[in-house]
C-alpha cells in the first residue's frame, strides 16, 4: 500500500478518504520488513499489544464500521467464525498465531472493500443501516470516515512505538 500525502485542497470525500488512506498506509509501513517473530514483540509492559495485533485489529475495525455498521452486512471471515463470545479481544489475542504477511493482506483487503463502499455511497450524509447492542447510534458515512481517521491514526502511533522497540525505526 503506497503512502501518499493528502491533497491540500479538494472535495470533502476526496480529502477525507485521502487522510484515511494515509493513515492506513502508515499502519502497513510499520509492518514492512518485519519477521513473524517481530510481529509479536511487545514493547511496554504489561501491555500485550504487538504490531501483528494492531494490523489484525484494524482489519476488524474496517469490517466493523463499513461492512457491518454502514452496510448492515456480515463482517466476513475470519470475523464471522471468531469466538468473540469467549474472547472479546480475540483479534488482539490470536494475532501472534498468524503470519504477518497474512495479517497485512487481510488488512489491505479490508481497506480495499471499505474504499469501494465509500466510493459507491451516493452521499456522505447516508446513515448506517445497523446498530449493535453495545452501540445503538445511527451515524453518517461522514462520521464513520472521521472516526476511522482518528482510530487509524491512534493505532498508527502505537505501531510507531512498537516498531521503534523492535529495530529503532521511527517516524515516517
Amino acid at each position: 500500500m503506497e503512502r501518499v500525502d493528502p491533497p491540500l485542497q479538494g472535495a470533502e470525500r476526496e480529502m477525507l478518504t485521502a487522510f484515511l488512506d494515509y493513515q492506513r498506509a502508515t499502519i502497513v509501513k510499520k509492518a514492512e520488513g518485519l519477521t513473524d517473530e517481530h510481529a509479536s514483540v511487545r514493547s511496554v509492559e504489561p501491555s500485550s499489544l504487538s504490531i501483528g495485533a494492531v494490523v489484525k485489529h484494524m482489519a476488524l475495525v474496517e469490517a466493523y464500521w463499513f461492512n457491518l455498521r454502514f452496510l448492515g452486512e456480515s463482517l466476513g471471515e475470519p470475523w464471522d467464525s471468531a469466538p468473540f463470545d469467549q474472547d472479546r479481544a480475540w483479534e488482539f489475542n490470536s494475532a501472534h498465531h498468524d503470519k504477518l504477511t497474512d495479517l497485512v493482506d487481510l488488512y489491505e483487503a479490508a481497506c480495499t472493500r471499505s474504499r469501494g463502499i465509500v466510493a459507491a455511497a451516493p452521499s456522505l450524509d447516508q446513515v448506517s443501516k445497523k446498530t449493535t447492542p453495545r452501540d445503538p447510534r445511527i451515524v453518517s458515512l461522514r462520521w464513520i470516515l472521521i472516526h476511522m481517521i482518528e482510530e487509524t491514526a491512534r493505532h498508527a502511533g502505537h505501531a510507531d512505538l512498537l516498531r521503534e522497540a523492535i529495530d529503532g525505526s521511527s517516524g515516517l
